[in-house]
């Protein structure tokens, strides 16, 4: 549009928005009619027309998903040896529950849009309200809302029932922040009340496109007023009401749609995360490569072998399988490749399809342990522990390295003000006493003197200060058991809501020291000061604090005609602006404060002449305006108007740390992890932060890496001289290790590094010859440091901190943790999101993996359900492996005794069933319900953690152990059963048996190998364990009788009829199976007990000592006698283990549980 305004430009990625749907008048600008979604919300995947075709798609893109659809078209397209219901069966069955689970999901998810979609909505047309669905909403429509309404898209503010024309607004639902928000009516508008005069409003808005970020809106209104030039007025977040948040203390708004559906920032924000991969899916894929090798491999062999053993005449055309004439005529490469992929589907079962979803169901089922956990929900918030995405599950008894915010995520982020320091002296409020409030006079305690008038003049300006600058609401009456209270011994009190904590804590601490801050009115803000007179002050201009800046003004104008600029913020923020004042008395009370770890602010102040203060105004009109580029405008603005301050003081706020926040953190450094802190904060206040939470040690070395220190020297030479001192250190203690056999203790380095330096450091190209890469030596000092404090870092800063550990050459682990929006970025970034549902909003749950009340719960998140979740899930995938090993490759021996005819040896019905019903069941529920080592053992002894660190259970020589268990089972079972098959006459009646006999045989064996294995791997039996796998092994034999001893006329073979039967009718067969399953057996048993003996683990050791306690509590009823026994056996038998010998143990707790009973 050419409207000449100040802040124009040309803006193309905008949407024009016509209030009402009505034409702009002759001549102001061409109306062009845009078209616009409507405001239907789908959170809906797929359709009634699309499901089938589209999930069928998103199943088939997973490769082991494919690989069966290939076999199975392979085995419809050629003559194989196994029918196609072998592969199509298990595939129809794995695609049938995933599209299931999928479309029950996304039938809630229909239900839920229709629900809000059909939502009733009032709409004002023609002057009257007509009541709407909220589907039917379109851009241009003017919304009425009422109180305690969530409003149905994003809108903007036109006018308000509230005479200043704001509105109060609780965004719950969208970032977790339960306190109300002010927003504001454009004042061109906030006057009108009645449906009637909003509809002749004549406007338009120019704003951005939709794009998600909450808190982020650019747009202005040009509003017709006759034939005169259109008035422009700024329109910022603070005009925009999201859809999703609640009216409140509001009758009712008048607003008009600016987003709709889709488009708006809530639904914008549905947009899934970047997919999250697990290190054990990663070995799964890189395990299933390796199988998909042997598989080739074996059909490879095969087919060459065959057409060897076929060279020789006699064995070309045997007389019972004489080739046809189309069949002599094929070319031999037709033939050999034909055979190749009749050898790939006989073999096609070493890979496992039904391990994926047993795997999915394992971690989705496996989830809710978390959420049903009592001891993660706290009471306060009334919530437990969420989990957002459970594919992640395992990696939680990985972490490596933890990163974790400071304010409300190692503390309580609940204020409590301290003190205060105004021109050097220092102001302490005395405690409220039984629930009075002391007098004015006497609730200020200062150390100096009774002030001067001007030091008056300066401590009156810093306490206006704090109670003019800030964002506070002021709730005056408070409901308390139906009683509505306002006024207290004659004086207004006053409750007090924000969305920071801080201010919240600095406005109660200036109505404790005698300056009652009462309300915003009519744009006036209202104080109380200690000689009970009300000022008033006129609020102009807010120029809000942002986490660049880290400071936040106002510009008030006094009742006296003066222009006042108040500015308070970090001490950084704030010193170099500072022209006057006593700076170095208040940055020595800072500093002393900060090491105390107190949260510290400085405040300052300037007067305005009305030059300068139109001058403000014209720089802050033209950026509120602009289209393009607002935030950089708005910054440099902010950046020509807050200088030259005077510096009136500084306030101190106590932060406390979160309840056992210590013992988590010393539990994750016993753990084997590294544990980092990335705060915003001030060094001095962080490092005492670090000291309470135990983080640093008394003993610990600190290194500091920061802007101070790289001052005096270079960076390269600090990085260089740092490098030196730990690899002294640990050169020294190896020599004391290695000669004179001492542990040195005094290893524990901790690192200090700000963000000025951080950015130094990571910057992509270094200046000056000989330098060398700075990322490598910073990543050097670290990996030797037990513990890092990164202070004064900026919301990308700590993404990037947490990308360079990842991407370091050990490829660690990573776990971040946080409970504000400036968290998100490293949350997102780290492998391992977790979000505290703190009281900075909820942006960082919503956007984690998990969400957890409080950061102790993290100790039995990592140490417990990691550590679980990781076990069960290992044992799973190797298990799956393994028993498929055991299955084919009998298959793959038999072929050598077939003249690889590709005959198969085990019945159709078992190839399909193995998988899916013979031994699914048993490890399902290990992989969900075991426990190797109890609840309390895993909490008492964090150490036990570091077994399983770095993917120990799925690492190649683990799997390649597993592999070659499967193959020596499988070479017993074949070969067993062949010898003892060379005896024909194997029955009672000189019946021979045949080859379906042989293979059942095997098959037997083979199910009850597998499943009684996984019983020797369990530790934790309850009913439930013995229910499925006994019940499995006796599903397998009833479905074996019954698939036998019946003829079932759809089949048109009977080959397996009677067969089980006659196996189990022979005395010889039964000694075989029994002989086989011990001999199969008996390798990992030996395995275990000399592993035990001779280099037990720590778990292996904590399994031990688990064992000694329960025998003999069980073997004395005498429960003091127990006790006076115990610390005896158990220090034998402790002693005995760590000698290697395992198995004496029972020699020393059997003599101690009889000797309790002779005491009986």
């Amino acid at each position: 549009p050419d409207c000449s305004c100040v802040g124009e430009e040309i803006w193309v990625d905008s949407r024009t928005v016509y209030i009402g749907h009505k034409e702009p008048p002759p001549g102001a600008e061409a109306y062009i009619p845009q078209r616009y979604p409507d405001n239907r919300i789908v959170s809906s995947k797929y359709t009634f027309w699309n499901f089938i075709p589209k999930n069928l798609f998103e199943q088939f893109r997973r490769i082991a998903n494919f690989y069966f659809l290939v076999i199975f078209l392979v085995q419809l397209i050629i003559d194989t040896p196994t029918s196609p219901v072998t592969s199509g069966l298990p595939l129809f069955f794995v695609i049938t529950v995933t599209a299931i689970k999928q479309g029950y999901e996304d039938w809630l998810r229909h239900k839920a849009d229709c629900s809000i979609n059909e939502c009733p909505v009032d709409v004002v047309q023609q002057g009257k309200v007509v009541r709407t669905q909220s589907h039917k909403l379109r851009v241009g429509d003017i919304v009425v809302v009422k109180e305690d309404e969530t409003f149905p898209c994003d809108l903007i503010l036109l006018s308000s029932s509230r005479p200043d024309g704001t509105c109060f607004v609780t965004t719950t639902s969208l970032d977790g922040e339960s306190s109300h928000k002010t927003y504001y009516a454009i004042p061109d508008t906030m006057a009108f009340r009645t449906e009637q005069e909003v509809d002749s409003l004549h406007a338009t808005i120019e704003c951005e496109q939709p794009q998600p970020d909450l808190y982020k809106f650019v747009g202005r209104i040009n509003i017709y007023k006759d034939k005169e030039e259109p008035v422009a007025r700024p329109l910022g977040a603070e005009n925009l009401l999201l859809r999703g948040a609640t009216l409140k203390n509001t009758q009712h708004i008048h607003a008009v749609a600016v987003y709709t559906g889709m488009e708006t920032k809530m639904a914008l924000n549905y947009q899934s995360k970047s997919q999250k991969r697990s290190a054990v899916e990663k070995s799964m894929n890189a395990f299933l490569i390796v199988y998909l090798c042997i598989l080739i491999s074996k059909a490879v062999i095969n087919t060459v072998l065959k057409y060897a053993w076929q060279w020789s005449p006699d064995r070309d055309e045997p007389w019972y399988n004489h080739r046809t004439e189309h069949e002599r005529q094929r070319h031999v490469v037709i033939r050999a490749f034909t055979d190749f992929l009749a050898f790939m589907v006989l073999f096609n079962y070493i890979i496992p399809v039904s391990m994926y979803v047993t795997v999915e169901m394992q971690k989705f089922l496996g989830s809710y342990f978390i959420s049903w956990d009592e001891e993660m929900f706290d009471e306060e918030l009334g919530e437990g522990a969420q989990v957002n995405t459970s594919d992640l599950n395992e990696e939680l008894g990985q972490v490596e390295y933890v990163f974790t915010d400071k304010t409300g995520t190692l503390t309580e982020n609940n204020m409590e003000f301290i003190e205060c320091c105004v021109d050097g002296n220092v102001y302490i409020p005395h405690a409220i006493c039984n629930g009075q409030i002391l007098s004015a006079a006497s609730s200020i305690d200062m150390i100096d003197a009774s002030p001067g008038g001007y030091r008056r003049e300066y401590e009156d300006l810093f306490f206006r200060a704090l109670c003019l600058c800030h964002t506070v609401q002021v709730k005056e009456e408070e409901t308390v058991d139906g009683i509505k209270r306002g006024i207290h011994q004659g004086r207004p009190t006053s409750f007090y809501i924000s969305s920071s904590p801080d201010e919240v804590a600095l406005v109660e601490g200036m109505k404790r020291l005698g300056y009652t801050y009462l309300r915003l009115k009519d744009n006036y803000m209202e104080i109380l000061n200690k000689d009970d007179e009300i000022e008033r002050f006129e609020l102009l201009h807010v120029l809000n604090f942002d986490s660049v800046r880290r400071r936040m003004s106002v510009i008030v104008k006094s009742s006296s005609g003066d222009y006042l600029l108040f500015c308070k913020g970090a001490d950084s923020s704030i010193f170099p602006r500072v022209v006057s004042g006593k700076v170095e008395q208040v940055k020595a009370r800072v500093e002393q404060n900060a090491v105390e770890g107190l949260r510290t602010l400085c405040v300052a102040y300037r007067r305005l002449s009305e030059s300068e203060y139109q001058e403000a105004c014209h720089h802050l009109m033209e950026a509120k305006l602009a289209l393009q580029d607002r935030e950089q405008r708005l910054a440099q603005a902010y950046d020509i108007i807050e200088r030259d301050f005077v510096l009136l003081g500084a306030t101190a706020v106590e932060d406390r740390l979160q309840e056992k926040a210590a013992d988590t953190i010393e539990s994750l450094h016993k753990a084997g992890m590294k544990v980092w802190v990335l705060t915003g904060d001030k060094m001095e206040t962080a490092a005492a932060t670090c000291y309470a939470s135990k983080l640093f040690r008394r003993t610990t070395q600190i290194l500091e890496l920061t802007k101070k220190r790289t001052e005096e020297q270079s960076l390269h030479d600090v990085l260089f001289e740092l490098n030196r001192t730990v690899l002294r250190q640990l050169c020294d203690a190896l020599v004391f290790f290695i000669f004179f056999s001492l542990s040195v203790d005094c290893l524990d380095f901790g690192l200090i590094i700000d963000g000025a330096t951080l950015s130094a450091v990571l910057k992509p190209n270094q200046e000056g010859a000989g330098h060398g890469n700075y990322r490598e030596i910073f990543l050097e000092i670290c990996r030797n440091c037990s513990a890092v404090l990164c202070c004064r870092m900026a919301p990308l800063q700590k993404a990037q901190i947490v990308k360079l550990i990842k991407a370091s050459k050990e490829h660690p682990i990573t776990l971040a943790i946080g409970d504000g929006a400036n968290d998100v970025s490293m949350i997102l970034e780290a492998h391992v999101g977790i979000g505290i549902m703190g009281k900075e909003g909820r942006q960082a749950a919503r956007n984690s993996d998990y969400a957890i009340p409080k950061f102790k719960h993290l100790k039995k998140m990592l140490l417990v359900h990691g550590h679980y979740y990781y076990i069960r899930i290992a044992e799973l995938v190797q298990y799956f492996f393994y028993k498929n090993v055991c299955f084919i490759f009998p298959q793959f021996l038999y072929q050598f005794f077939c003249g690889f005819s590709q005959q198969p040896l085990y019945d159709t019905a078992y190839l399909t069933l193995y998988n899916i019903s013979f031994t699914s069941l048993p490890i399902l529920l290990y992989s969900l319900v075991e426990q190797h080592v109890s609840m309390d053992t895993l909490k008492r002894e964090p150490s036990l953690y570091r077994d399983i660190a770095k993917n120990s259970l799925l690492r190649w020589p683990v799997f390649l152990y597993w592999t070659c268990l499967g193959v020596f089972d499988a070479v017993v079972f074949f070969f067993g059963a062949y010898f003892l098959f060379d005896n024909t006459t194997f029955t009672s009646n000189g019946q021979m048996f045949g080859n379906w006999t042989f293979g059942t045989l095997i098959f037997t064996v083979l199910v009850f190998t597998v499943t009684l294995k996984l019983a020797l791997d369990t530790h934790h039996w309850t009913w439930i364990n013995h229910f499925v796998i006994w019940g499995s092994l006796l599903f397998y034999v009833i479905f074996s009788l019954l698939w036998g001893g019946i003829i079932w006329p759809f089949l048109n073979y009977q080959r397996m009829y009677y067969v089980f039967m006659q196996m189990l009718s022979s005395g010889p067969a039964w000694l075989s199976i029994i002989l086989l399953i011990t001999v199969s057996l008996l390798p990992d048993v030996i395995k275990k007990v000399l592993c035990r003996a001779m280099c037990p683990t720590a778990t292996e050791r904590a399994q031990v000592q688990c064992s000694l306690i329960s025998v003999c509590m069980v073997a004395c009823p005498c429960y003091m006698c127990s006790i006076l026994l115990l610390p005896f056996s158990l220090h034998i038998s402790l002693c005995l283990v760590s000698l290697g010998m395992f198995d004496m143990y029972f020699v020393v707790t059997v003599p101690a549980s009889l000797i309790n009973m002779l005491i009986k």
